[in-house]
């Protein structure tokens, strides 16, 4: 199943130019809630100088990964940081945390995915991981960035699922094997691809039910996200 990029929620609040694959705030669609344990992908576009305030979350497993500009994250863990392009950040909620999340820039505005997963179980302890994996990792490879165990320095969450990344050139190919009973999302965040031969361009997504192997040969530049899901 494809998922169009144009056919996601949608909503400009001025601000934040925001977009939702799944249903999300005021965007509700019963046929997208999610796919497996991958609950949200929003693409986010931050004006310079604004952001989102404090607010509260719980039981679930949350990963922002910035493509273009900066976010700078504080939370009640006593957590700050600034998120650039190449970071993968990770914040379990669970029994509960609050965050904020801003552009600190003057001029530029900051591009990036939020994506929630569900939790394999309730009320574990919050916490925050972040981690930097270089462009050459990615290119021509699928680079694990998200994984249970913490494999390869990706960030843990605790789930039983495994979030990859890729850049791809014109003609790069990558080959990801489902085992048995497994399931994966794709997430085209730049550029175009094409994934079993069917084409996807940048915002779109698909969901991989009952296939063995996942082919992403690039068309133009891509940048995508795998999601090896249970």
């Amino acid at each position: 199943m494809i998922r169009p990029a144009k056919e996601r929620g949608h909503a400009d609040h001025g601000w934040l130019d925001t977009w939702h694959t799944f249903s999300f705030s005021d965007y509700y669609d019963p046929r997208f809630m999610g796919f497996s344990a991958l609950r949200v992908i929003n693409e986010d576009f931050v004006a310079p100088g604004r952001g989102f305030p404090t607010h509260g979350h719980r039981d679930m497993e949350i990963i922002t990964y910035v493509l273009e500009g900066a976010l700078e994250h504080r939370d009640s863990l006593g957590t700050g940081s600034i998120i650039r392009p190449g970071e993968v950040q990770r914040m379990s909620a669970g029994t509960g945390v609050r965050h904020s999340e801003a552009n600190p820039s003057s001029a530029e505005p900051v591009h990036l995915l939020q994506i929630w997963i569900h939790p394999a179980a309730a009320s574990i302890a919050p916490g925050y991981e972040q981690k930097a994996f270089a462009d050459e990792e990615k290119r021509g490879r699928l680079r694990l960035v998200a994984s249970p165990d913490g494999a390869d320095g990706s960030v843990t969450i605790h789930q039983d699922a495994r979030v990859y990344a890729t850049l791809l050139g014109p003609g790069q190919q990558v080959v990801h094997r489902l085992a048995p009973g497994r399931h994966a999302w794709v997430h085209v965040a730049r550029g175009s691809l094409t994934l079993n031969g069917e084409h996807l361009a940048a915002g779109d997504g698909a969901a991989i039910i009952a296939e063995s192997a996942l082919t992403l040969v690039g068309e133009h530049d891509a940048e995508a996200l795998l999601f090896d899901l249970p």
